[in-house]
């Protein structure tokens, strides 16, 4: 004998419409995946190159010093910059399917790809360290001030000026102090 579940939550044209809306979102995932793409140079800037979430080359810049690498190791280098920027746009395009269908279809779509997103995956690299982005944010935010000759110190003093006040928050917004598993 068969259970018979409700489906529950409204009558069956709002669960046709709510179907039908989970079917178009799904169709458009490809289309979103094709549309991010990531970006990594090397650590010396010899190199920058753009990458779809497939792995499809879109963009390779090399610098005239790249031939001093020589051939095996500008090759193995391209490789490794090229990963990492595959691993940028295969994030970049998890990050855009879960604004479209939420985070529960985007992790199962992880699962049945079996390629989690980066930012899940436990064995991959963590980035700098604590020490080293808050050494960076500092740098940023001292370069910041010097090219507003110091507005950021002016807010801090509280001045009340409020137009200073609203440019100084878009000029020093750090995206990184975002939380976020993305």
């Amino acid at each position: 004998m068969i259970e018979q579940v409700p489906v529950g939550g409204g009558s069956t044209r709002e669960l046709i419409a709510q179907a039908r809306a989970r079917q178009d979102a799904l169709a458009s995932v490809d289309a979103l995946m094709a549309t991010a793409t990531g970006t990594a140079h090397d650590i010396d800037n010899t190199m920058e190159l753009t990458v779809d979430a497939r792995g499809t080359l879109l963009r390779l810049w090399l610098a005239p010093s790249a031939v001093n690498w020589g051939p095996q190791r500008l090759g193995s280098l391209i490789v490794e910059v090229a990963q990492v920027a595959m691993r940028e746009a295969i994030q970049a395009s998890y990050n855009l399917v879960a604004l479209r269908l939420g985070e529960d279809m985007t992790y199962l779509i992880e699962q049945l790809s079996g390629m989690p997103a980066p930012a899940r995956d436990p064995q991959a690299d963590t980035g700098i360290t604590v020490e080293e982005f808050q050494r960076r944010r500092e740098l940023r935010l001292r370069e910041t001030e010097r090219r507003t000759g110091g507005a950021a110190r002016q807010h801090d003093a509280g001045d009340g000026a409020q137009g200073e006040a609203d440019d100084y928050d878009l000029d020093t917004f750090d995206p990184a102090t975002l939380r976020s598993d993305r």
